[in-house]
């Protein structure tokens, strides 16, 4: 998956995400949770295109780190929504698997980053 793909990827996700609050009933858990959710999940985007625009290795590993927090903490409020919207549960699965395999997808960058950096400094 080359960069422009994940950027496009990203831009869905917080899409979905979106969607999916816009769907939710109006309470005051929903409500925070859902505020919370819609920062989050739009920075993983936002973040992932600074990194893109990273001006040397170590920014754009830094960038991809905030990339990854911002998906963990995405999908910790998918959980809490799952929680309190049963009846939404399969749409919030499918948001927090795609969240799931998007951190997969930035660790391994990291990891594979990291490896490469070492290997060039031996």
């Amino acid at each position: 998956m080359n960069s422009e793909m994940l950027k496009q990827r990203t831009k869905a996700y917080s899409i979905s995400i979106a969607k999916l609050i816009s769907s939710l009933s109006y309470n005051v858990v929903n409500k925070n949770y859902s505020n919370q959710l819609v920062r989050c999940s739009s920075s993983v985007g936002a973040n992932y295109r600074a990194a893109c625009r990273a001006k040397s290795t170590a920014d754009f590993v830094n960038k991809l780190k905030i990339v990854e927090e911002e998906l963990d903490e995405t999908m910790f409020f998918l959980e809490l929504l799952e929680e309190f919207n049963p009846n939404e549960k399969d749409i919030i699965r499918k948001n927090w698997e795609e969240g799931n395999e998007l951190l997969s997808i930035i660790v391994a960058s990291i990891v594979t980053i990291r490896r490469n950096e070492q290997n060039r400094k031996s």
